[in-house]
């Protein structure tokens, strides 16, 4: 799974006013909260958090985040739960990071990748997605950033289930492991 490092610092100040002046300043107010720990309300330099955001986007990311508690720096490993915009201008508004441990298991949405040309559709068939991703349970470093479907030797007719996915040994597949990824309808006849 793909990890990047941040950095945050404590916030003393809360409210409207306080908030506006921060963003103003170049500063956007976020919390972080999670199972173990109490939740505690961060401030991240807004250029810093928007790149980093953006190099994350749409994909399961870890962030290492660095948090400055007044001259104590700890490390909190943590996912994106929710991100305010503003509706206007587009820029950030709030952040909503969720603590996890690396050490439990945990369920993402893997998206599937299909490579290659199936040889129906060269015969005349149609091939058919049924799912653009999986859901995996396990520890989260060990989760792919997507699973590569090769779908060259699918012949009319033929399908690739869940169960015939190439998932590493460290996870396992949540739901239905005979359900239908991709297949090629076979030639209509005229």
């Amino acid at each position: 799974m793909l990890q990047i490092d941040m950095t945050a610092q404590v916030r003393t100040k809360f409210g409207k006013g306080a908030s506006r002046t921060m963003r103003r300043a170049g500063q956007t107010p976020a919390v972080i909260y999670g199972q173990k720990n109490d939740p505690l309300t961060l401030t991240c330099n807004t250029k810093d958090l928007t790149k980093g955001l953006l190099s994350i986007h749409r994909r399961n990311a870890i962030i290492n985040l660095v948090v400055d508690e007044g001259g104590k720096s700890s490390t909190r490993h943590v996912i994106t739960k929710e991100i305010q915009t503003d509706p206007v201008n587009d820029s950030l508004v709030h952040a909503d990071f969720f603590e996890i441990s690396l050490d439990d298991n945990m369920v993402f949405s893997v998206p599937l990748k299909y490579v290659g040309k199936a040889k129906g559709v060269d015969m005349g068939g149609d091939m058919l997605i049924s799912l653009n991703k999986v859901t995996l349970r396990g520890k989260a470093l060990d989760i792919p950033d997507f699973i590569e479907v090769n779908v060259a030797s699918l012949g009319l007719g033929a399908e690739i289930a869940c169960k015939d996915l190439a998932v590493p040994g460290n996870v396992a597949l949540v739901g239905d492991v005979d359900r239908v990824c991709v297949g090629v309808s076979g030639a209509v006849e005229a």
